[in-house]
């Protein structure tokens, strides 16, 4: 067996659970603890995420809470998330912060909309990479006498079915999110 099908088959999930988490950080109007899962604070000079430095709740729909375990950190996490791209301005009451999260306008779910859109093209595109590199190995394979011709086109269909059936779940997690970001 020249390529390794399950080799493929992990890259391409791998290429699903980076949609997945990317689509975690987009916000939806809802209070999501996800929003803040790329956001860094500087914690005794090293980048740590905010989840290790503090407690982070939604006591409300619309409200993410965070109550950071040292005190001295408040205002390095509200530096951090004023600097991050999730476009909440936090208040500070001095021992928690508070981001509220506003109601999105309809040009703004449309952005969000296109966002999402993009970067499940863009999971495509690595998915079809994953493919492209599958046949070049296949056809490297057949030249080199390792496998027949006939095994070449079984397994290119096997690769093809592969990448037919990842390219839906990304269809399907596109049109989720968009219904969810859409949905007032």
């Amino acid at each position: 067996m020249a390529v390794n099908l399950s080799e493929n088959k992990d890259r391409m999930e791998k290429s699903i659970l980076n949609l997945k988490e990317e689509f975690n950080s987009i916000r939806a109007g809802r209070a999501n603890p996800h929003v803040l899962d790329r956001v860094m604070v500087s914690y005794y000079g090293a980048e740590t995420p905010i989840q290790q430095v503090a407690n982070v709740t939604v006591p409300e729909p619309r409200m993410i809470q965070i109550q950071p375990w040292d005190p001295s950190l408040l205002k390095d996490i509200e530096k951090a998330i004023l600097i991050s791209d999730v476009g909440i301005n936090p208040t500070n009451d001095g021992k928690t912060i508070r981001l509220v999260f506003p109601d999105l306008t309809e040009d703004h779910r449309k952005e969000l909309a296109k966002d999402i859109k993009k970067k499940g093209e863009e999971a495509k595109v690595a998915i079809r990479n994953i493919r492209r590199d599958a046949m070049d190995a296949l056809k490297k394979a057949q030249k080199a006498s390792e496998i027949s011709e006939d095994e070449e086109k079984d397994q290119e269909t096997e690769v093809q079915k592969m990448t037919d059936e990842y390219t839906k779940k990304v269809d399907g997690l596109v049109a989720d999110k968009t219904k969810e970001i859409m949905t007032v």
